[in-house]
C-alpha cells in the first residue's frame, strides 16, 4: 500500500470534519427532544403523550444514526492519519477516485461492497 496521490485527502478530510461539526451542532440542538416523556395524566391528553413518546423515539433513532455515522468520520479520520486511506478493508486495491469523493467514509471498493450485500 502507498499514498494516493491521486486524491485530494486535504480537501476530503475538511469535509468529514465539517460534517463532524454540522452533526455535532444536530446532536446538541436535539437533546432535549431526547428525553424522558412526561407521563402525567393531569398534564397531556392520551393522544399527545403518545405523539411525544413517538417524536421521542424518532429524535433517538436520529441520533443513534448520528452517532453511527460520527463513528464513521472517526474512523476514516485515523485512517487518513496513518496513511492507508483509499484502499478496500476486504482485498488491499484502491478505492475508486469518484466513489471516494461521494462518500469519503466508504472502507470498501465496488466489487467489495457488491459482494457484502449479496452474501
Amino acid at each position: 500500500m502507498s499514498d494516493r496521490r491521486d486524491i485530494d485527502i486535504a480537501f476530503l478530510r475538511q469535509r468529514l470534519e465539517d460534517r463532524r461539526a454540522d452533526i455535532s451542532a444536530h446532536s446538541n440542538h436535539s437533546e432535549d427532544y431526547r428525553k424522558p416523556v412526561e407521563l402525567d395524566q393531569q398534564a397531556v391528553g392520551r393522544l399527545s403523550r403518545m405523539d411525544a413518546l413517538q417524536d421521542q423515539q424518532m429524535h433517538l433513532e436520529q441520533e443513534r444514526r448520528r452517532a453511527a455515522e460520527l463513528d464513521r468520520i472517526e474512523k476514516t479520520l485515523a485512517r487518513m492519519e496513518r496513511a492507508d486511506y483509499g484502499f478496500c478493508h476486504n482485498c488491499g486495491e484502491e478505492i475508486e477516485k469518484k466513489r471516494l469523493e461521494f462518500d469519503p467514509t466508504t472502507p470498501l471498493c465496488v466489487d467489495c461492497a457488491a459482494h457484502v450485500k449479496h452474501s
